[in-house]
């Protein structure tokens, strides 16, 4: 039976948990950040967990538990980041139910108006017809009509009001939804948004047989510069090379902080030689300045960033995507940093 930790959570044991999940995240050289925290507390309060067996699995394989490794973990394990991702699905499904809705409400306005003017014009045929039972019949018909029609206008007003609340939901539920799938530090797309972004380019560059291009993108030397500086100063490098990285992820490409100081861009119908290109470009603006400290004004030296770059093949799996463009990034590190790879370089040299 597993562990009821959130009832740990509300005892005295509580801090002794704190405790030891801080003391298992300096063990494991972990970042002390409020989602690695949870995932810790989980870890510690129940090591028999699916969470705390696939921690263990990472750890006895030596991967380092980066922040987007955190991110993932939470979002499958962690009943709070699940509960998000079931309120972003319902929040879409309402939003196609009240399109629906609406659409209904429009049609049957619509049938409405065309009955009546049906039977008035029917009515006015037989004005100069020897048909006075039939007329009298019509002429009660549309009686009936012109009030069922000022109970439908009376029922549209109702109506315009609901849809303009509908419309206001609607709206909020985007907003929700927005800011659900955006990065607070960086304001670009989200580990969650990116996924959905590459998915859907995938399926699109497959169907229509278009280009696409993945290239993900790392800031050098991060972890040393956090120790030295400070994660508020790190921070602030994060958010200046976002901001770099954000200008040249215009739509239809997608910019995304992919994890940790881990970006990503798609670049949908492009060629991996255009994103060469930008990521170029990209990298020679980020190094170009200075950055200054913000609380001393002491210079914190030039930011450099290595990236790697995939063109996705035909048929090929978005997984086998990441990964290429991942080993593209590796290789970039490996290389001396501060530069840009494409995987099929990377791919001609181990051949």
């Amino acid at each position: 039976m597993s562990t009821d930790v959130e009832s740990l959570l509300r005892a005295p044991t509580a801090y002794a948990l704190a405790r030891k999940a801080i003391a298992a995240m300096e063990q494991h050289k972990v970042w002390p950040t409020p989602v690695n925290f949870e995932i810790w507390l989980h870890y510690v309060a129940d090591k028999e967990s699916p969470l705390a067996v696939e921690i263990d699995q990472l750890i006895e394989a030596g991967e380092a538990f980066t922040d987007a490794v955190g991110e993932q973990l939470a979002e499958k394990h962690l009943p709070k980041a699940k509960l998000n991702g079931e309120i972003l699905e319902a929040g879409d499904a309402l939003a196609q139910e009240l399109d629906s809705v609406s659409r209904a409400i429009e049609s049957a306005r619509e049938t409405s108006e065309a009955y009546g003017q049906q039977l008035a014009t029917a009515s006015k045929s037989l004005e100069n017809e020897d048909a006075t039972a039939i007329k009298t019949m019509v002429e009660t018909l549309t009686t009936a009509t012109q009030r069922v029609q000022r109970e439908n206008r009376t029922l549209e007003t109702q109506l315009a009001d609901t849809t303009a609340e509908v419309t206001r939901l609607r709206e909020h539920l985007e907003l929700v939804r927005r800011d659900a799938m955006t990065d607070g530090l960086t304001h670009l797309a989200n580990r969650k948004a990116f996924d959905e972004a590459l998915e859907k380019a995938c399926a699109e560059a497959e169907a229509e047989g278009r280009t696409l291009t993945l290239a993900v993108l790392d800031i050098d030397h991060f972890k040393s510069f956090n120790d030295t500086w400070g994660h508020q100063t790190g921070d602030q490098v994060i958010r200046y090379v976002a901001s770099v990285i954000g200008r040249a992820g215009a739509a239809p490409r997608v910019a995304a902080r992919y994890g940790g100081e881990e970006f990503a861009l798609i670049f949908p119908g492009e060629a991996g030689e255009t994103a060469l290109t930008v990521l170029e470009e990209i990298r020679e603006e980020v190094s170009s300045r200075v950055l200054k400290r913000r609380s001393t004004n002491e210079d914190l030296g030039a930011i450099t960033i290595s990236a790697g770059l995939a063109e996705r093949k035909a048929g090929e799996a978005m997984s086998s995507l990441v990964e290429r463009a991942d080993a593209a990034l590796y290789a970039s590190k490996r290389g001396g940093r501060n530069r840009t790879t494409a995987a099929d370089k990377v791919a001609a040299q181990a051949a």
